[in-house]
């Protein structure tokens, strides 16, 4: 069954998409830790991080910093961390949380925003791609 990411990448389920390219996809996370986290992934269903052959991780990551690059540009924060947990969905992916405290890297308290903020946030860090 394919992973709620490989239905992001195939249009059955709607995202706040930041960057695409061929082989990447970049999107907001709707649940984030603060304004501007951002999953990126590949788009070929890889359950695990370190189960992508070399190139696509190197790609993967390679993707994930340009797009780090545009959230610090566009996203008042002290600097933009990465993590990769893989817990909640069987697809490998990177987050990239603008970071104000060690808290906003915790994944315990959620930032909500509207409709409305999603897509502008996306709009603000896409506009630096």
């Amino acid at each position: 069954m394919a992973s709620i990411f490989t239905k992001i990448v195939h249009g059955e389920i709607p995202c706040y998409k930041i960057a695409e390219t061929e082989d990447y996809l970049a999107f907001l996370d709707i649940n984030p830790n603060s304004k501007g986290h951002t999953l990126c992934i590949p788009k070929r269903e890889v359950d695990k991080l370190f189960d992508l052959d070399e190139a696509d991780y190197n790609g993967l990551m390679t993707f994930s910093r340009r797009v780090a690059m545009a959230i610090e540009k566009a996203i008042p924060c002290k600097r933009v961390g990465l993590t990769v947990i893989g817990l909640e969905v069987p697809h490998a992916h990177v987050h990239l949380i603008p970071l104000h405290s060690m808290e906003d890297a915790r994944f315990i308290q959620k930032t909500q925003m509207t409709p409305e903020e999603f897509q502008h946030t996306a709009e603000a860090i896409s506009a630096y791609l």
